[in-house]
């Protein structure tokens, strides 16, 4: 049997919730993309193919002094894409972990954009 990375593994649990996971006008998808040093949501409209609103590490409001890396990080990330999709006129998306598991930086990002007032 071939080995399989890590990182494989993901890809194929992500178009496995592809397949379900299908943004709306009215319930647009929200994404999560993690790495090493960044984590990033977008709140997708799969239908018209557009990204509505993005938040990330790596943008100076959030950054700032502080760790970029952890879940004190994810939670702010979190907070933006909240109050920004507030801004836009969403009120309810569908989460995609990206095949990533709900667990720690994820899952801090998850709360507190349902704390911003997100429904998923």
């Amino acid at each position: 049997m071939p080995t399989t990375s890590r990182n494989l593994k993901r890809v194929k649990r992500h178009a496995r919730l592809r397949r379900k996971v299908i943004g709306t006008a009215e319930r647009p998808r929200l994404q999560i993309h993690r790495t090493l040093h960044h984590i990033y949501a977008a709140i997708i409209d799969d239908s018209r193919g557009h990204t509505i609103v993005t938040a990330s590490t790596r943008t100076k409001e959030i950054a700032g002094d502080s760790s970029r890396t952890n879940v004190e990080a994810a939670k702010r990330v979190g907070e933006t894409i909240g109050k920004k999709a507030k801004e836009a006129g969403i009120h309810a998306v569908v989460f995609d972990t990206s095949g990533l598991k709900y667990h720690g930086r994820v899952a801090a990002l998850a709360d507190a954009a349902r704390a911003a007032g997100l429904e998923f």
